[in-house]
């Protein structure tokens, strides 16, 4: 059989931090990633809009034979997981519950907070995943909607970036939780400045990381996993949005000198019908 490749999507550039994790965990596959960041961020959207666009980001992927589809935006996750695992034939991963499952692990004060997209902490789903496997957890949710914009127009250091992160996080610190879930795909991107805030002795959870684990584990379950061969190792991306933009952040966080990005049209991820 030939070599299939895993398909990621995001809502824009937050995803390449699962990316990332992909490419170390598993060097031997292949991967095509697509970000959506013409119509970023998702979180402000209403959920039909949000599944919508996440079958569009799907379909173009399905394209391309992919082999397993990792949900790389909590967003996405909440508003589209259970309809895409019913209708798909090929392994459909998020990134809540990998997550969630990190976070009753490392806890020890079952004090466990949660950021995201206003979508995300809107649905609700990181509290039930985590309540439901530890029904003693406190679970305080804390929507952050001004950091995906600052991750998307490449602002990871800027003094207006230390701002709105200090200032989003007040209350959630005041909470005094031990574990932190960074509910969203873009907020590793941000991790120091998260971490500044929030004290040394909280522990962040990357729930894209570890969504990873479970990609793995699914790959050696089905009997998908790639061996090392001679054969180079495909990473494709594409994007909605500005390619130069998309370029400048993923050859920065992904440590890749030379990345090829296309730009993929609205008009043309609405003319798939796939599903």
């Amino acid at each position: 059989m030939s070599k299939r490749a895993i398909g990621l999507l995001d809502s824009g550039v937050g995803g390449l931090t699962v990316m990332k994790e992909a490419m170390k965990q598993l060097p031997n596959e292949s991967f095509y990633y697509i970000g959506d960041t013409a119509r970023c961020p998702y979180g402000p959207r209403p959920k039909e809009q949000v599944k919508e666009f996440t079958w569009d980001l799907t379909n173009f992927l399905l394209e391309k034979n992919i082999k397993m589809l990792v949900i790389a935006c909590n967003t996405a996750t909440a508003a589209a997981l259970p309809e895409l695992k019913k209708q798909l034939d090929i392994p459909v991963v998020g990134v809540i519950l990998p997550g969630s499952r990190a976070a009753i692990k490392t806890t020890k004060d079952n004090r466990i907070g949660v950021i995201g997209t206003d979508g995300t902490i809107l649905s609700g789903e990181y509290r039930r995943a985590i309540t439901k496997k530890q029904a003693t957890a406190n679970v305080f949710s804390q929507a952050c909607p001004k950091f995906v914009p600052l991750v998307e127009s490449n602002q990871l250091n800027s003094s207006i970036a230390k701002k709105v992160v200090t200032e989003s996080l007040q209350n959630l610190k005041k909470q005094k939780v031990d574990t932190l879930v960074l509910g969203c795909t873009h907020y590793p991107l941000l991790r120091p400045l998260i971490q500044n805030v929030m004290g040394k002795e909280v522990t962040l959870i990357d729930s894209g990381a570890e969504t990873v684990n479970e990609v793995s584990m699914l790959l050696d379950y089905y009997d998908m996993a790639e061996v090392k061969t001679d054969e180079i190792n495909e990473r494709k991306f594409y994007t909605t949005g500005s390619v130069n933009m998309f370029k400048e952040i993923a050859s920065s966080w992904l440590e890749m000198n030379e990345i090829e990005v296309e730009q993929v049209s609205i008009d043309r991820l609405k003319g798939l019908k796939v599903k």
